[in-house]
């Protein structure tokens, strides 16, 4: 596996290399909701790619997109900037953070933050998070006490923490805002947690222009391909972010798809039920199955994907062999975490599918490591 298909979500890459189609595979090394997005709102986007709209370009201030956000959320348009997906956003959040500082990526971290402070040749430090697997229960603040921290402007923080799947509280992440320069919040999987908006760091806004939260629609609405997220921050930020970035970022049928989610309370209302009764269900019944597995270690989690160590006896074993046996043979994919800062071989993330797609993969892992634990009989 190249360093690119780490990243997970990687299937028409993988499907070319194992020589099949790609809706062979099972992904779950991206975590989607799998039965997105809804009936709805496809019908919204096949109702524009026949509207006239898509044969002019996008307004470059997005005024209907971002007036159908702030109000979902209780802002001011002007506290709202659209993007090309998270990734876009975290690029100008970096560029931002940069002339801010140095910053602070608590790992293990998703990747793509050091990838956008490379970007502007940023630096940053890294301290350990405080978190003993599977019990979770770390404190944000126990990061300021190790090497590095004193000398940080800025911090990086996932809610619900990605990969670990832990949820912060709000009351423990708000101090951060008397500490940092800037604080940058992603709470791209938030919307996916019952009960999690209540911990969102949203209603701060309007008194800490020191923050920014960055959400996105790929993972509650299945639409990773249309791109689509949004910042929320200071106007005075925002408007500097908009000057930096090339025009139209974000193309005209995300827009329209953006916008029609966003003044569809009801229906949203609905789908984030259904949603949250799948992450209910279906984590318990993958913890439950995955605990009966001999030489796993799954962690508790608050969303719709979980971590899982290898664990012989105590000690810690690398999964890779698992991960490809399940590659290769089952035409299923696992999340590689060695592109967590802060995770090794020994870790993989299993993103959550339906009863039928869970089924499979256990009955996969029951199978490839019965098979290596007796491979005379494979």
């Amino acid at each position: 596996m190249n360093a690119a298909e780490r990243h997970g979500g990687n299937g028409e890459a993988i499907a070319r290399r194992l020589g099949c189609p790609p809706q062979a595979l099972l992904d779950a090394s991206a975590s989607l909701v799998p039965f997105g997005p809804p009936r709805w709102l496809r019908q919204q986007m096949r109702r524009q790619l026949n509207a006239p709209a898509l044969r002019v370009y996008p307004d470059r201030s997005y005024v209907q997109l971002r007036e159908a956000i702030a109000d979902w959320h209780g802002l001011h348009p002007e506290q709202v900037l659209p993007g090309n997906g998270a990734a876009e956003l975290f690029t100008w959040a970096a560029r931002d953070a940069v002339e801010c500082g140095t910053s602070l990526l608590p790992q293990p971290c998703f990747a793509d933050y050091a990838r956008a402070l490379a970007t502007w040749r940023g630096v940053w430090h890294q301290p350990t998070l405080i978190w003993q697997p599977p019990q979770g229960g770390a404190q944000p603040m126990s990061w300021l006490e190790q090497p590095g921290a004193a000398a940080a402007e800025v911090i990086w923080i996932t809610n619900p923490h990605n990969p670990t799947g832990q949820l912060w509280t709000r009351a423990s992440l708000e101090p951060l805002l008397q500490r940092f320069r800037l604080v940058i919040v992603d709470e791209a999987f938030l919307p996916l947690v019952p009960g999690g908006e209540c911990h969102s760091l949203i209603p701060l806004l309007h008194h800490h222009p020191n923050l920014v939260v960055i959400r996105s629609l790929t993972k509650l609405l299945s639409l990773a391909g249309l791109r689509l997220g949004y910042a929320l921050a200071s106007p005075q930020r925002l408007a500097a972010w908009h000057q930096w970035r090339d025009p139209w970022p974000v193309n005209g049928l995300a827009a329209a798809v953006g916008q029609a989610w966003f003044t569809h309370p009801q229906r949203a209302v609905r789908w984030h039920q259904r949603v949250h009764g799948w992450v209910v269900a279906e984590g318990a019944w993958l913890q439950q199955q995955l605990a009966a597995l001999p030489g796993i270690q799954p962690c508790p989690s608050s969303v719709n994907f979980l971590l899982i160590r290898g664990d012989d006896h105590g000690q810690p074993t690398s999964l890779q062999p698992l991960r490809e046996a399940l590659e290769t043979r089952h035409h299923i994919l696992l999340r590689d975490c060695r592109s967590f800062e802060g995770l090794d071989d020994t870790w993989l993330r299993i993103g959550y599918q339906s009863r039928r797609g869970n089924r499979r993969i256990i009955r996969a892992m029951r199978q490839a490591l019965n098979a290596m634990s007796n491979p005379a009989r494979s």
